[in-house]
Formats: structure tokens, C-alpha cells, sequence
């Protein structure tokens, strides 16, 4: 059942679930930290994003974002500026302490691994967390 409800709605399918829960019903924030945009008027599915979303995509701080077109240039983008990942490069963790030069893959030289070191876009994540559970904002985004 999930499976077949993922594909057809995948943007509901939680909070239907949770929120109709007694048990989770006054606890769970309504937000999938999810970045998504539709056409005016709404069609069945979101709007594509690309590089004239990007902005707003950070500016969101949502850790997730759909939905992309396959190989569109914003995604890219996101890769280079946001995850600092080089072209077939994995996205260096904060153990990574290789030096950047001339494309050279900064995890190439590795640290200690234990250290959990915060990047922009976990600072971002923060305010978007801290923001949901503010008291102005938490009552009013519950399950209804």
C-alpha cells in the first residue's frame, strides 16, 4: 500500500498518516523539509525546477527539493556551490581535508573521522528547524 501511495502522492502520503494518528497528532510539525513550487494554476504535479529557482531554493533552507528535470544545469549548480562536490567527486564529508586546487578532490587526504564539522547548509537546516518549533509557528503548523 505504501508503495502504490508513494507513486501517486508522494507529497501527502506522511502527514496523511501521521496526522491521522491519535497518538502523534499535537506532536508532528506539517513539513516535509521539502522545497517545491507549482504552476499557477496547480497542475497534478510540481513545477520543474532550474537555475531561476535557486535562489529561493536556498533561501527556503529546506534540505530537499524536487522537482528536477534529468541533467537540468541547476542541479549542477547545487552540486558545485552547495554540496562542493566536484564533477565525479562524492560530497566531501568534514573529514575531508585534502586542499581544493585545481579540481583536485579534498577528500583525498582524510582527517579525523569523529569530528562532525557543520557546514552553511546545516547552519541553514538549523533556522529552518529552529523556525518550525518557534512558538509562533509550531501550533499553527500541527496536524489540523
Amino acid at each position: 500500500m505504501y508503495y502504490a501511495n508513494f507513486l501517486s502522492s508522494p507529497e501527502g502520503y506522511f502527514h496523511t498518516v501521521i496526522c491521522n494518528a491519535q497518538e502523534f497528532h499535537n506532536t508532528t510539525v506539517n513539513s516535509d523539509l521539502h522545497f517545491i513550487t507549482w504552476d499557477n494554476p496547480p497542475k497534478q504535479h510540481p513545477h520543474h525546477l532550474n537555475l531561476a529557482d535557486m535562489q529561493r531554493m536556498v533561501d527556503s533552507n529546506a534540505p530537499f527539493a524536487r522537482k528536477f528535470r534529468q541533467d537540468d544545469p541547476v542541479l549542477d549548480k547545487i552540486d558545485s556551490e552547495l554540496l562542493s562536490k566536484g564533477p565525479g567527486m562524492l560530497v566531501p564529508g568534514g573529514w575531508c581535508i585534502g586542499k581544493r586546487d585545481n579540481g583536485s578532490d579534498p577528500c583525498s587526504d582524510i582527517g579525523n573521522t569523529t569530528v562532525l564539522m557543520p557546514t552553511p547548509g546545516a547552519k541553514r537546516l538549523e533556522v529552518l528547524i529552529s523556525s518550525l518549533l518557534s512558538n509562533e509557528k509550531f501550533r499553527s503548523n500541527q496536524c489540523k
